[in-house]
């Protein structure tokens, strides 16, 4: 496939693309589940050329906007607070699964390598960031299982890609050291992370300066390839650094973004990250007829690799369960001696979590980025592929059901202590305290009637204002310097509550759209 057919089949496959989100939306279905079944389809349509994905390069393309734009909004004090069960996942959990895959796969082929197995199952263990948000948008969780499953998705790449390294080198040398893997991975973790703090900190110095809503929403896209790209040149996670980056960014974004640039930049990336995150489905789909040509079409599949690869799925699925369901055990065993620090999922957000292990777009592509003549390739593909399908199509789709099935609903303890209605009245209430300190001149008169007039009835405002506008400008102007003011101390406390954890997330990003429209208006108005 050449540059214009790849650029035509990405024109092609957005009308796809509507259609099958559209369909996805109707039936209550996670979009990845159509987009991949489509994705799959269009692969095997006469005519259409073979789609053999260069993996490095979809990797860099789309792993890194969609990774920041997962640590953009995650709550780094509840990351903080969950951080040692969210390390579990992203690096027992893993470490763990691919050391039951590999026995497994070496049981299965004896004569294949154990590094070669090792590969397997680095690939196929850790779940994808992409593929998890795609399905844990359509559902309901209680914080701690969400915040577990989210942390893991962003961080537990950087370990399943160091194993995969090493693996793959143990397979072409015969060479392969514990210690040097352990030494490794911390460089590659603390590298990372100090990449992407070095990127995050750079953005908002200079995000602060610009000045110009574009170039700042312009300089925040560049961020993620950014971190990625320098920390893979520097040998170091690509991942961790996208994620920190991220994470700071996202922290500050309201010492970088005006109201303005706010509103433009949620519009622009919120459409940005819908293409990436449904076209990296439909091309997961479109690889399966390379991988399928090559073993020989899905017959020989289904005659030579149809059990071994169920027993992969099976292995994968029963390893996962059991790190979750011991790591819960653990803790309820530490209550039970005393130590009641930490409190257990409990029997149904084990079996949530463990349920929600959806591969993608970085298991395919370390699977297709083994040497042609690698140990076991053909099967490692299938295998991958069969993952990627099983999870995204299966669990995928019956992650709700089980949600349902087990009960398991956010406790009252995941409630903020304020309601939206309470916080918008906490926020009233600043502005107002504003706006009655300076509706008065200091011998105690009275300036900005209308201003009082508008807090008590807005409507009557507007009427008294129109058709008097070059009469009234320059009270006009004086009046809005002051509600300018009174949205800059609401923002700053809205800030403060969910900097003290009285709002959650939800609550913030809510009322700060609302408070980023009254001062588009004001200034609108002002002008």
């Amino acid at each position: 496939m050449n540059t214009l057919q790849l650029f035509e089949l990405m024109i092609a496959i957005l009308p796809v693309i509507i259609g099958l989100h559209y369909l996805a939306n109707r039936l209550g279905l996670p979009p990845a589940v159509p987009l991949l079944a489509g994705g799959c389809l269009m692969a095997f349509l006469p005519g259409l050329p073979a789609f053999s994905p260069d993996p490095e390069l979809i990797l860099v393309i789309f792993l890194p906007p969609l990774l920041i734009d997962g640590a953009w909004g995650i709550s780094v004090r509840y990351l903080r607070k969950h951080i040692i069960g969210i390390t579990s996942l992203a690096v027992g959990a893993v470490l763990f699964t691919t050391l039951v895959v590999a026995v497994v796969t070496h049981w299965l082929f004896p004569s294949l390598p154990w590094a070669a197995c090792a590969a397997l199952g680095a690939i196929v263990s850790p779940p994808d960031a992409v593929s998890a948000r795609a399905v844990l948008q359509q559902v309901k969780l209680p914080r701690r299982v969400l915040m577990l499953l989210e942390g893991e998705s962003l961080l537990n790449d950087a370990t399943g890609l160091v194993l995969f390294r090493f693996a793959v080198a143990a397979a072409i040398t015969g060479a392969f050291s514990t210690t040097q893997a352990l030494g490794s991975f911390a460089v590659l973790a603390l590298g990372g992370a100090a990449i992407g703090a070095a990127v995050g900190v750079a953005w908002v110095l200079i995000g602060r300066r610009l000045q110009d809503e574009y170039l700042v929403i312009t300089s925040a896209l560049l961020v993620s390839w950014a971190a990625y790209i320098l920390a893979e040149r520097l040998h170091v996670s690509g991942v961790i650094a996208t994620v920190i980056a991220g994470m700071i960014c996202g922290t500050n974004q309201y010492k970088v973004f005006t109201a303005a640039g706010r509103v433009r930049g949620i519009a622009f990336w919120t459409v940005t990250v819908f293409l990436m995150e449904t076209a990296v489905f439909m091309l997961i789909g479109l690889s399966l007829r390379g991988v399928v040509e090559r073993i020989g079409g899905f017959g020989m599949a289904l005659e030579q690799m149809a059990v071994p690869v169920l027993s992969i799925l099976l292995a994968l699925l029963v390893a996962r369960f059991a790190w979750i369901f011991l790591s819960d055990g653990a803790i309820s065993l530490c209550r039970l001696l005393g130590m009641r620090r930490y409190t257990p999922l409990g029997a149904r957000g084990a079996l949530v979590l463990g349920w929600a292990g959806v591969r993608g777009v970085v298991t395919l592509a370390l699977a297709l980025s083994l040497p042609e003549d690698f140990p076991g390739r053909d099967f490692i593909l299938v295998s991958a592929f069969a993952v990627i399908l099983c999870t995204v199509l299966v669990q995928g789709t019956t992650l709700g059901l089980l949600i349902r099935w087990t009960g398991l609903v956010p406790p009252e303890s995941d409630k903020p202590r304020l309601s939206m209605s309470e916080a918008e009245a906490a926020l009233m209430q600043v502005q107002l305290q504003v706006v009655q300190s300076r509706a008065y001149d200091g011998e105690g008169k009275l300036i900005h009637p209308q201003m009082l007039e508008q807090y008590k009835k807005k409507a009557s405002v507007y009427t008294n204002y129109a058709g008097k506008e070059s009469v009234l400008m320059p009270t006009v102007h004086a009046h809005f310097d002051v509600v300018l003011e009174a949205i800059a101390a609401a923002h700053a406390e809205l800030i403060r509550l969910h900097k003290v954890g009285d709002i959650d997330e939800h609550t913030l990003v809510e009322l700060q759209k609302n408070l980023d429209l009254e001062e588009l208006t004001a200034i609108a108005i002002r002008a």
